[in-house]
């Protein structure tokens, strides 16, 4: 059996329309990894919003957080191919400024431990993973650190290019900043050169499993480079069209259908 690295995306992927992975997914996960293969998750949330999820399907492998600012094995804090990249504390606090535009709903500056939000607004069911505990107004006196990312919750995908244009006419070549889904269109902001291939590269690298070697599965924007990068790139059919342009191939069911099991379950024969 040739080892592959299964990179999977969460939100509109992974995750059904209630934020939650299915009995069936799980259950083909599960076998997948023990047949051999690696299981790693690749989002652009934060490890406090994905660590049920990684738990939840026992994993022991590294996983790819903020679109790939962070690379980390979180049962190793040793790790040594362990990376972070972060963005300067002045950034987040002018972005934060930007609430006063219409259409944002919520600023949150991302660090490893914490998030800072400068409103009450809950983008999705499980932002607040552990309540209110890891969170902290989003202040000047408040934010010491250089966060890992900076979050844009907006109330419609249509207010977000003007919003992207002034961050943009602001830091230039210093920042990326991609979108994706949920149960409220982000905008997130990362270090120049972040995205989601580089973790998966290093993971890949770890494990000495070749390119040609690597399935991926995502549906938006900030899935772009790691579908282009794994050998074998799939795109949800709830996917943007964009991304499915640059795919291997096409899940026949959507997230909400179990698409990406029902993929896998064809893929490698377990059905």
């Amino acid at each position: 059996m040739t080892q592959k690295l299964i990179a999977i995306d969460l939100d509109g992927t992974t995750l059904n329309n209630q934020s939650m992975i299915s009995t069936k997914t799980q259950s083909v996960l599960t076998r997948l990894q023990k047949m051999g293969h690696i299981v790693s998750i690749a989002t652009g949330r934060p490890f406090r919003t994905s660590r049920q999820y990684y738990e939840q399907l026992n994993l022991t492998s590294p996983i790819v957080n903020f679109n790939g600012a962070l690379c980390h094995n979180p049962g190793q804090n040793d790790w040594n191919e362990t990376y972070h990249r972060k963005l300067s504390r002045d950034l987040a606090l002018d972005i934060s400024a930007l609430k006063q535009e219409a259409g944002i709903l919520l600023v949150a500056a991302e660090t490893k431990e914490h998030v800072y939000v400068n409103d009450s607004f809950v983008p999705y069911r499980d932002f607040f993973a552990n309540g209110h505990k890891d969170t902290k107004a989003l202040t000047a006196s408040n934010l010491k650190e250089d966060p890992t990312a900076v979050l844009v919750f907006t109330g419609s995908k249509e207010t977000q290019p003007l919003i992207q244009e002034k961050i943009i006419r602001e830091y230039g070549d210093s920042v990326e900043i991609r979108s994706w889904g949920g149960e409220a269109p982000c905008l997130e902001i990362v270090a120049a050169g972040v995205q989601k291939a580089l973790g998966v590269e290093q993971i890949a690298h770890h494990y000495g499993i070749q390119q040609k070697n690597i399935l991926a599965f995502g549906d938006e924007d900030n899935d772009y480079e790691m579908i282009q990068y794994a050998g074998h790139g799939v795109v949800m059919k709830n996917g943007i069209d964009e991304l499915k342009a640059v795919a291997n191939d096409i899940t026949y069911k959507e997230n909400h259908e179990d698409g990406m099991a029902d993929y896998l379950e064809r893929y490698f024969s377990l059905v």
